[in-house]
């Protein structure tokens, strides 16, 4: 009689949790120990003896309460929503990697940004750099800026300095100040794009993505809080705008959408010159673009 080898059993669930869990607790007080109190503002005192920030300073600047935060580090079995992983982020100064990292070891779906689109193809990011100097990005519907091309990308000052995770326009214009002074008219703008940003929640409501951006909006600026309060909708269309670029003067330019799948999902938004003026200075501006690679 011939018998078979019994395979090994599989891991159970319950375990590669608690081994998920007890790498989350070790990655982030690793992540902790290695910022100091100033990189956050936080004076360092003469009686600190903890490396980097104690964990009381990560629950504060993260919101979170410190017994929470404090079980979570000793790797006890709590949920954890997207919302927090991606204070933590924030607050230990992840950089991409890492926050990719930390959200597989939570066992969570990162939000912010769309980690992948399918419309964006190697033809789509060639289709990008062959309409420079008109500066070209793809956006989803919730704002994020997926990718551009460089003239897109000097166009308010320095996109490839912010952190991926903060290339939202609606974000950018209420609380980067070189979008701000980048902007003509920028009552107008924060405005409408308020009132953009609306109608096009309306189809996402209750998704942790769309909820951790309006927290963000209203907890960083005054000026969304009193337009979005308004509740006025706006939907998408063409339009003149006008632009400070701190490298080449002003421009002028029409805002087009090219949609790359259904309505509500992924667009390519181009900016067109308006007149020979801004023509030329973008082409100025893709020189000073080529010149930082």
């Amino acid at each position: 009689m011939t018998t078979m080898a019994q395979e090994s059993p599989a891991v159970p669930a319950t375990r590669g949790a608690a081994i998920r869990r007890h790498e989350l607790a070790a990655f982030l007080r690793s992540r902790r120990e290695r910022i100091t109190p100033e990189q956050v503002g936080l004076p360092r005192g003469s009686r600190r003896r903890t490396p980097g920030l104690r964990r009381e300073e990560v629950a504060h600047l993260s919101a979170v309460g410190v017994t929470w935060y404090t079980w979570l580090e000793q790797a006890r079995d709590i949920q954890v929503s997207v919302q927090v992983l991606d204070a933590l982020a924030r607050t230990l100064m992840l950089d991409p990697s890492e926050r990719v990292h930390l959200f597989q070891l939570a066992a969570a779906t990162d939000p912010t940004p769309a980690a992948s689109c399918p419309s964006l193809t190697p033809a789509l990011r060639e289709m990008l750099d062959r309409l420079e100097p008109v500066p070209a990005c793809v956006q989803n519907s919730r704002y994020d800026i997926l990718v551009y091309n460089r003239t897109y990308a000097r166009l308010f000052g320095d996109l490839d300095a912010i952190p991926p995770e903060d290339r939202n326009c609606v974000f950018l214009v209420h609380t980067h100040p070189d979008w701000q002074a980048a902007i003509v008219h920028l009552d107008e703008v924060m405005r409408v794009m308020a009132a953009r940003l609306r109608a096009s929640m309306a189809g996402h409501l209750g998704e942790p993505a769309w909820k951790m951006l309006l927290k963000r909006l209203k907890s960083a600026s005054p000026e969304f809080r009193e337009n979005w309060d308004r509740y006025e909708v706006v939907g998408m269309r063409s339009r003149t705008k006008e632009f400070l670029n701190p490298y080449v003067g002003h421009l002028t330019v029409e805002h087009t959408d090219l949609w790359l799948g259904p309505q509500h999902g992924p667009r390519m938004l181009t900016y067109t010159p308006k007149n020979e003026e801004t023509r030329e200075r973008l082409e100025k501006l893709l020189e000073i673009a080529r010149g930082d690679d």
